[in-house]
């Protein structure tokens, strides 16, 4: 079954735009990203104070009324209200941070008999170890929004103050009635920053921390990041079963795609040219009294039919799992398709033992539909097909000489052949840059 890699003009490849930029260190201050994380610290800190105050009181409140069961709801809605501030930290990192954070599971609200219910609700609250996570995170962002907040706003401010200090400085004498910025000073003494080497000193400083401070910011914001993700994210367990229900829709999709072409397959190809012979042998059963050599010509048409019949059935069971790979593995099986390949492939199997048969499927078909893409839209004029254990993983390259320009994002089929590969926990790598060469790297679990 080929795969349309997409190779050349018109599906979705093209080659790829470089232009010169300033070295990161450079365009930092004046990068949209710094300004964004800028604004990212100065708004943690009126919403973290909002946010910790709240937590504190709703959880003093409804701790000091458990005596009575009015602390119970009250702990249950304070719970709930600060998982709607969860979604806008959420909303705000996204915005701010680019930080995509899933929405976490909502909460069940249904009873013991199985229905909808207030008492449902409070329980699922409670039980829930999300909302105590946004508690948590309600509690230990206030102190580190506090630090960021002034260490970010002192750095940034001063930095730009001083490196803009040539522009402004004459400000002081005309309206504040001193020389320059004071650094020190008493009774007797003074010292102004008003000398032009001084000024230009300034300027110099102030320019080497516009140029730390957003790095700094940015290690400020990467703690952030985390707690956002670590505590007002849904869980890993609950993100796994995501992942897996996902994955089997993709196996249910594949398996079901598979059936309906090898259906296709046997009722175009075999099905129909058996039909087509059982009609031959009955027209040649009718004459072989009245007409022997016309009957015998078409006993000799038959067996043609029967050949090439017996040929597409091979293929088509070659198609669904070749006994070559189960006779004699990778090496083998994957020597077979590198000899009908149309351009001159290498083959290089490096493997002491055998996986797991399912995954030796895979990867034999993986290198399968990307030698059979090679071979109809690479231009290439040479292939090559490593295979090797690295720990507990399986891992295959294919690397040609064609055209490139391969793309799994353009939509092609190198997109269903990742979705394959993730069922199982796989990795699908594309390098294939304009003009070539095209590397594909695919990793498999090995569980042998």
């Amino acid at each position: 079954m080929a795969m349309n890699h997409g190779y050349g003009h018109g599906s979705g490849y093209a080659p790829e735009l470089r232009t010169r930029r300033l070295p990161p260190l450079l365009r930092a201050p004046v990068e949209g990203r710094t300004w964004r994380e800028f604004g990212y610290l100065m708004l943690s800190l009126p919403i973290s104070v909002a946010a910790f105050s709240f937590a504190v009181t709703v959880t003093s409140l409804g701790a000091g009324l458990l005596i009575t069961f009015l602390g119970i709801p009250v702990l249950a809605a304070g719970l709930a209200a600060l998982r709607g501030y969860g979604a806008l930290e959420r909303a705000r990192a996204r915005a701010l941070l680019g930080l995509e954070v899933a929405d976490p599971a909502p909460v069940s609200a249904r009873g013991r008999g199985g229905r909808p219910s207030m008492m449902g609700w409070i329980g699922g609250v409670l039980r829930s170890g999300v909302s105590w996570r946004h508690l948590v995170y309600s509690v230990v962002h206030f102190p580190w929004a506090v630090f960021a907040f002034c260490v970010s706003l002192t750095l940034w401010v001063s930095a730009w103050g001083c490196l803009l200090y040539p522009l402004w400085q004459w400000v002081l004498p005309v309206y504040a009635g001193q020389d320059g910025i004071q650094l020190y000073g008493d009774r007797t003494h003074a010292f102004y920053l008003d000398s032009p080497f001084e000024i230009a000193a300034t300027s110099v400083i102030g320019l080497i921390f516009t140029l730390i401070t957003p790095w700094i910011m940015r290690g400020m914001t990467s703690v952030d990041r985390l707690l956002v993700a670590g505590l007002l994210g849904p869980s890993r367990l609950a993100t796994r079963v995501v992942e897996l229900e996902s994955d089997r829709g993709v196996v249910v999709d594949t398996a079901a795609a598979d059936l309906r072409r090898i259906e296709r397959d046997l009722h175009d190809g075999a099905q129909a040219r058996l039909v087509a012979l059982a009609m031959d042998l009955g027209l040649a059963k009718d004459k072989m009294t009245q007409d022997p050599q016309a009957a015998a010509r078409m006993v000799d048409e038959a067996h043609g039919e029967v050949k090439v019949a017996l040929q597409e059935l091979r293929d088509l069971a070659r198609g669904i799992h070749p006994a070559v790979l189960t006779d004699r593995g990778l090496d083998a099986a994957l020597s077979a398709v590198a000899s009908r390949c149309t351009v001159p492939v290498t083959v290089e199997v490096d493997l002491a033992t055998r996986p797991a048969a399912a995954i030796e499927g895979i990867a034999y078909f993986t290198v399968s539909e990307l030698l059979q893409n090679v071979s109809k839209h690479a231009r290439a004029t040479r292939a090559s097909v490593d295979v090797w254990r690295s720990d507990d993983r399986l891992m295959l390259q294919v690397v040609d000489d064609g055209r490139g320009g391969a793309d799994v994002t353009a939509g092609s089929g190198l997109a269903g052949l990742t979705e394959r590969l993730d069922a199982v926990d796989g990795v699908l790598a594309v390098d294939s840059p304009a003009g070539g060469p095209t590397t594909v790297t695919a990793e498999l679990p090995w569980r042998g």
